[in-house]
């Protein structure tokens, strides 16, 4: 599903994280780390946010700098910490994104719905709490058909309805072919998130945990 080739990720000329050779079946993956470990930077380097040395592959077919376009379309990623335009709405970010993962009709709405996202869409999302703001993160994420669907600390700031419901959609998306990265500090087991592979983000490389 996703492998890493000669995988290089600098800040400065100061090596942050490496890894010659990682490939993860499909399935829901667990990537632990401590605090600063590199899992954010791991991430965001998959999402294809950060330049990298080396090549990520999903399904083999479609490398992040090779092409773009599809693969983008095929990986999503969830922020621990989103942040966004302020003055912008969840409403519009998240017609936006919907619009540029080519989502189904109604897919944004059904999803808004769920997570409880549509009592507040319509205020702009400096006003939001981190509850609001995580919720936001989590629809963007799973808009579109992705094959590979990254979220990070995917529980923070969520109360236990929304910790269920999203629970409820990772095991259907998962059921219906989609692969996850969840990183987090908490055990997914207890929320019914069937996990298939743990690895742990250490002494600047990722292993098998």
């Amino acid at each position: 599903m996703l492998e890493l080739r000669n995988f290089r990720k600098s800040y400065h000329g100061h090596l942050a994280l490496r890894v010659e050779h990682l490939r993860l079946p499909p399935g829901i993956h667990w990537i632990r780390g401590v605090n600063g470990s590199g899992k954010t930077t791991l991430f965001r380097s998959i999402a294809g946010m950060l330049p990298c040395e080396g090549e990520i592959w999903l399904d083999g077919k479609a490398e992040v700098s090779k092409n773009p376009v599809e693969y983008r379309l095929r990986v999503n990623y969830g922020e621990a910490e989103p942040a966004y335009p302020e003055f912008l709405s969840a409403r519009e970010l998240i017609r936006f994104v919907a619009k540029a993962k080519q989502a189904p009709p109604a897919q944004a709405a059904e999803l808004a719905e769920t997570l409880g996202v549509t009592v507040f869409w319509g205020n702009p999302f400096g006003t939001y709490s981190s509850g609001m703001r995580k919720k936001t993160a989590l629809v963007l994420a799973l808009l579109g058909q992705p094959r590979l669907v990254m979220l990070d600390e995917p529980l923070n700031a969520l109360d236990l309805a929304a910790t269920q419901r999203l629970s409820d959609l990772v095991r259907e998306r998962h059921a219906a072919g989609v692969s996850f990265l969840l990183s987090s500090h908490q055990e997914f087991n207890a929320e019914g998130w069937p996990i298939d592979g743990r690895y742990v983000v250490d002494d600047q490389t990722v292993r098998p945990a």
